[in-house]
């Protein structure tokens, strides 16, 4: 492991941005107001801002690495390998795959979720990113109740999300175009399809009891629970009252405002920002946000989106970035209990990038350190001293 000192940046220092130098040991922030002293490695930080590494809690655009086209399948180590670069490359430090588990086949299957969860666990440590299973439990797969609550006594599952897209489905199954989407992604005939929601929704009186049943065991594994597309202030108490604390993606003003008011962690796209709005059609995020009802933004489908929605934030005067940038860091750590990450500070996890605000909408990533290592590089210039050692810690964009 090599020491790092990063020279003169702006570090954003608990809620305002200071000029200084941090220096790095091991995996851990040694100091802040450093000299170069006997770092092996230093990085002229001058001109740029130093911020805590991006932590992501729900991320999916790693099934586009899966299955690029429908029925394209490529092997989930590769896909997996090249979502690592993606989201380093982005200034994600800490990634956690949101990995849904629908009665589905295909893409969303339980299959592809052992695989997925097994391919996670096996590659693991040769990640940059500190890469964590989200396992989405869509609510009506009851026959995936037991083996998800092995997962979560067993500590293999870090966040447990309870998902209900039935009604969506329904609806859909009109609607050419979407139906025809649904139908590819199972790989089933549209006949098949059509038998497999009947047989679903037949259920629907059994799903209830399933929640709540998972819910406890999510809580006796000390797993924290999030609940999907919350719809109704009634519908937040109710996930509630299971110890599911997390609101992600409340889909109007008032079950946003059920949740803020009892402290809960809501949970917005940072693509739905950095667009200007959902495209679902649903909550407009940056409103949410200018009302204080919205805590952590996670990049949903798309890996760029909470670097450079935190800027768009404070270009459009929405927040200062040095609050933009607690949504993507400090409290989408404390929402996941890591409490060793988000900020900068002394013999907290070194998890820190170097960005060039210079274009206001269009920050340019120009180092990344994670753990410790630093595992992205886009200007080599930035380099002012490297022992022949510390070249096995960069890797270059």
């Amino acid at each position: 492991m090599t020491d790092i000192l990063l020279e003169g940046g702006r570090a954003l220092i608990g809620s305002e941005f200071i000029e200084t130098s941090l220096s790095v040991s091991g995996t851990d922030i040694a100091q802040i107001g450093a000299s170069r002293s006997s770092a092996r490695l230093a990085i002229d930080a001058r001109n740029l801002l130093v911020l805590p590494g991006i932590v992501d809690l729900h991320g999916d655009a790693f099934e586009r690495q899966m299955m690029p086209r429908a029925g394209v399948d490529f092997p989930i180590d590769v896909a997996l390998a090249d979502t690592d670069r993606q989201v380093i490359s982005n200034g994600v430090t800490t990634v956690f795959h949101a990995t849904t588990w629908s009665w589905e086949p295909g893409l969303r299957s339980g299959d592809n979720a052992r695989r997925l969860l097994e391919a996670i666990e096996r590659q693991r440590p040769q990640f940059s990113a500190d890469t964590r299973f989200h396992l989405r439990h869509e609510t009506y797969n009851l026959d995936a109740e037991d083996e998800i609550s092995q997962w979560l006594a067993e500590g293999r599952v870090d966040l447990f999300a309870f998902n209900d897209h039935m009604d969506g489905v329904v609806a859909d199954i009109s609607n050419p175009r979407k139906r025809n989407r649904m139908v590819e992604r199972t790989g089933l005939s549209s006949e098949d399809f059509d038998r497999l929601v009947a047989h679903i929704v037949s259920r629907a009186a059994d799903v209830p009891a399933a929640i709540t049943r998972l819910a406890a065991a999510a809580r006796a594994a000390g797993v924290r629970m999030l609940s999907h597309d919350d719809a109704t202030p009634a519908m937040r108490r109710g996930f509630r009252s299971l110890g599911v604390t997390l609101a992600e993606f409340p889909i109007n003003e008032e079950t946003a405002r059920e949740a803020a008011s009892s402290g809960d962690a809501i949970v917005y796209g940072a693509p739905n920002v950095l667009r200007g709005g959902s495209h679902t059609g649903w909550t407009k995020a940056s409103d949410m946000i200018a009302k204080g009802l919205c805590s952590v933004l996670a990049s949903d489908y798309y890996y760029p989106a909470p670097l450079l929605a935190a800027f768009r934030l404070a270009a459009d005067g929405v927040l200062p970035l040095t609050e933009a940038w607690k949504l993507v860091s400090s409290a989408p750590a404390q929402a996941t209990g890591l409490t060793d990450r988000g900020t900068l500070a002394a013999g907290r996890r070194a998890d820190i990038l170097l960005v060039d605000g210079a274009v206001p909408l269009r920050p340019r990533l120009v180092a990344v350190i994670a753990a410790g290592k630093l595992v992205h590089l886009s200007d080599a210039t930035r380099l002012l001293s490297a022992a022949p050692a510390a070249r096995e810690s960069v890797v270059a964009a």
